[in-house]
């Protein structure tokens, strides 16, 4: 079917600067300037807008790129991939959109969803992975290129196709690796029990490798490779039995070993009808010791919320047992969830600086009708011994404010948050206000200027409560 004139037009729109011309706005709740750095131009029926969802972001020197999906689709999906790039160091930020992918941009698919970033320094080349939703080959994973520096990225590259699901992508940046330059990108295939499989480009993500995967069981979703500085490939994910586990390579992507539990999930679903996971959010620091953070619910007797946990490893096979995140108390009524770690490249060990993002509900015991999203951050400067106040970045927002899937209403699978080397930590977030009639008001929004790693004196804890059972739902796609 032809594009109309109205969506070419949409589609094709240039990256336009937007921070410091779209207003700074402030919640009523929250004490945190945002800038939005991204809205939804497009028009086409099958997607609610306007709505952008699931964002994921990376920083490598003064360059900081954020991709998500645009145009939340009910059944799965959106209308297209969006980034927004700033090159001075989160200051101002231009907005773009991924050419080729689905109709609304000349691709094959109908809908796009998953979308990842990653640099690769030796080539020079910003990634951003996705993947393809009823296109001609099922639901295949693409790599779009960007080789101006995150400004513009051109046509997708095929990475795998299948019944896939669930993608993410790294490179190896350290130069004295023996594999540095190869990029990863992990999935799972829906149509094999969630199997997980990994592809290793050692072109800038030109082409690809053969598809290979861990050794014995390994079934799961969501997993978030990470590159430690010998060149050990670190992925930790969620199993289909509810709990994370990480497996790694040692070769540069010839081989991945067994996996190894990092610790079982105990996961409180939030309340309202929400769609959300104890997906994990993973990081490195300076040294290579790996940081996976996930909601779990250990700490609080009877299992009523969520807190944010943390697990370390030096070596991908061995984890400290789950450190709950200070945030409040354990009898508060908060509940947190769908945390986006990130860790200061140029630190480590104990003067690791982390900034971690996260969504929570004020009320854990809330309805569709009465559930209030935030958005809230922490920090720690000592490798996550002690944790800083926490701040509400954003928030409260109805439910109905966010679009709505199959699974539930939804802001996304996962978010993130990157931490420049030596400066402050810049998480981009979906914040919606109340919707214009029937068109919903979702963007993409930064702090204005980041926000500063301070620490504190809040001890992190490792003693869970006496609590009842619990079990947690893997999502199923998209």
């Amino acid at each position: 079917m032809p594009l109309s004139r109205k969506l070419v037009t949409a589609a094709f729109l240039p990256a336009v600067v937007v921070g410091g011309l779209l207003v700074s706005a402030t919640s009523a709740a929250a004490n945190v300037a945002v800038t939005q750095v991204s809205s939804d131009p497009f028009t086409d029926a099958q997607a609610q807008h306007r709505t952008e969802v699931e964002p994921d972001t990376f920083a490598f020197g003064t360059t900081i790129v954020s991709a998500f999906q645009v145009g939340r689709v009910f059944g799965g999906g959106s209308s297209d991939i969006g980034f927004a790039t700033s090159t001075d160091g989160g200051a101002t930020w231009t907005q773009g959109f991924l050419p080729g992918t689905t109709a609304n941009t000349g691709g094959p698919c109908g809908q796009i969803s998953d979308a990842a970033v990653a640099f690769d320094a030796k080539h020079n080349v910003w990634l951003i992975s996705s993947l393809g939703v009823t296109c001609p080959s099922g639901t295949p994973v693409f790599t779009s290129r960007s080789t101006d520096g995150g400004k513009t990225f051109g046509n997708p590259v095929t990475t795998a196709t299948g019944s896939l699901d669930k993608n993410w992508i790294v490179c190896d940046n350290t130069a004295s690796s023996p594999f540095f330059g190869n990029c990863y990108t992990q999935y799972d295939i829906t149509s094999s029990g969630d199997s997980i499989r990994m592809k290793t480009s050692s072109d800038g993500g030109l082409t690809w490798g053969p598809a290979r995967a861990p050794s014995g069981t390994h079934t799961g979703l969501g997993g978030q490779p990470v590159v430690q500085p010998n060149g050990t490939v670190v992925v930790p994910y969620l199993s289909l039995n509810d709990q994370i586990r990480s497996f790694r390579s040692t070769n540069g992507g010839a081989s991945w070993s067994s996996t190894t539990q990092v610790a079982a999930i105990s996961h409180h679903d939030a309340a309202g009808g929400l769609r959300e996971e104890a997906l994990p959010s993973a990081e490195i620091d300076g040294s290579g010791t790996v940081y996976v953070a996930w909601s779990d619910c250990r700490f609080r007797a009877g299992c009523p919320g969520n807190d944010i946990v943390l697990s370390k490893s030096a070596n991908g096979t061995t984890w400290t047992t789950p450190a709950r995140v200070p945030i409040d108390a354990t009898t508060s009524t908060v509940d947190h969830f769908v945390p986006g770690i990130g860790v200061d490249p140029s630190t480590s060990g104990a003067s690791a600086r982390i900034g971690l993002t996260y969504y929570f509900y004020p009320t854990a015991a809330c309805t569709a009708a009465t559930c209030r999203l935030d958005v809230g951050f922490i920090s720690s400067a000592n490798g996550g011994t002690s944790w800083s106040t926490a701040t509400q970045v954003a928030g409260p927002m109805n439910l109905s404010w966010i679009p709505d899937t199959s699974q539930g209403r939804m802001f996304g699978d996962y978010i993130s948050t990157s931490v420049r080397a030596g400066g402050n930590a810049y998480p981009v977030v979906p914040i919606a206000s109340a919707p214009s009639g029937s068109t919903f008001t979702m963007g993409m929004f930064a702090p204005t200027g980041g926000l500063p790693i301070t620490g504190g004196a809040r001890r992190a804890a490792e003693t869970p409560a006496s609590r009842t059972a619990a079990t947690t739902s893997v999502l199923a796609a998209f």
